[in-house]
């Protein structure tokens, strides 16, 4: 029987570089020999077993990644054997209210390639057509394993209309921080700020772009900052990127930061995936007569993305910090858990 090798989770916390069985192909499947793959925020959680039973193990993980066509069904229209793809891992059900209305990131039986199923920390996989994107071969392939990334950046901009000449927060210099930076930097020349407590991360966002505001929640308020810096006008749009948040103490929630934060009739778009209750005072929306909106995975961004990317308007390099070798990804992950202000975006090279 044929074989490869991928990273399997044997039980949270424990990574093992092993030989699998090859992927079966589908008539309407391709087999993509993997290049690159990408550590998500996701992924840390799952290694801690924080999606179980979503995540049962043994489990091979991996929803961000690219990689290279080697063979493909005979139902495949739109793609050759050696072409460059990204992997959009949204599986919908196409028959809920939201799937019905076309919004299928509100899909409410969702699946994620690499988190309900196996993923691409594995040398190949089986992937359906409609879940690939072509990618110019111009592009690095450790870059392309990043427009999944990026397609949840664009996504919460859409998702708050980011428009030319906003002025835009966002709460948050992680791994999404970073990628809702990058594509808000293509969407308005406007002012922005990044909030955080990690002064690396925001040392990174600054270095990457010098004209952005960087705030250390732990040094000063973030909200009385911002309205110093907008003359107590408040921006238009504040993105919630953090998700699971360290308190400080006299700080307010992220969430609730982000509204005090915006001008009247802004809005505020919230993606962190936390499982902490966030106290809100709602008059403080109400009396701003602001919007608040969520945002979840992408939907259809994956063109935007790849887009800007291939005419070189993003800036892949500046969020990866680190390549290793798949057989090490049990090292890296410990790395990212004990170290996370010195490593930022992780990438697994499989070739």
């Amino acid at each position: 029987m044929k074989s490869m090798y991928a990273a399997v989770l044997e039980e949270y916390n424990q990574f093992q570089w092993k030989e699998v069985a090859y992927p079966t192909m589908g008539d309407d499947e391709v087999i993509v020999k993997i290049a690159y793959a990408s550590i998500c925020g996701s992924d840390q959680h799952i290694f801690l077993g924080e999606f179980h039973p979503r995540t049962p193990i043994p489990f091979t993980p991996g929803h961000e990644f690219a990689g290279h066509v080697i063979s493909k069904g005979p139902n495949i229209k739109n793609l050759e054997v050696g072409d460059l793809v990204a992997i959009d891992p949204i599986i919908w059900c196409g028959d809920c209210p939201a799937c019905e209305r076309e919004h299928y990131p509100a899909c409410t039986s969702l699946k994620l390639i690499g988190v309900d199923m196996d993923g691409g920390f594995a040398q190949y996989l089986n992937v359906k057509e409609a879940n690939l994107y072509k990618v110019n071969s111009n592009v690095p392939p450790a870059h392309a394993a990043l427009i999944e990334l990026y397609g949840i950046g664009y996504h919460s901009c859409n998702r708050a209309s980011v428009q030319e000449g906003d002025s835009v927060v966002i709460w948050g210099a992680g791994k999404v921080g970073h990628a809702v930076l990058q594509a808000v930097k293509t969407k308005t020349t406007g002012q922005v700020y990044i909030v955080d407590i990690l002064s690396k991360r925001l040392q990174l966002a600054k270095d990457t772009y010098e004209d952005i505001h960087i705030i250390n929640t732990a040094k000063e308020d973030p909200v009385a900052r911002i309205m110093e810096l907008t003359n107590g006008k408040g921006v238009d749009v504040a993105i919630e990127a953090v998700g699971h948040y360290v308190e400080v103490e006299g700080k307010l929630n992220p969430v609730r930061s982000c509204i005090q934060s915006i001008r009247g009739a802004g809005t505020v778009c919230v993606l962190g995936l936390g499982n902490e209750p966030v106290p809100l005072l709602m008059k403080e929306l109400i009396w701003k007569e602001a919007k608040l909106v969520a945002s979840r995975v992408s939907h259809g961004e994956f063109t935007e993305a790849i887009d800007n990317l291939e005419k070189n308007l993003l800036k892949p390099e500046a969020m990866i910090t680190d390549t290793l070798e798949p057989k090490d990804i049990q090292k890296g992950f410990e790395m990212l858990e004990e170290d996370p202000d010195n490593h930022l975006k992780m990438m697994l090279k499989f070739t």
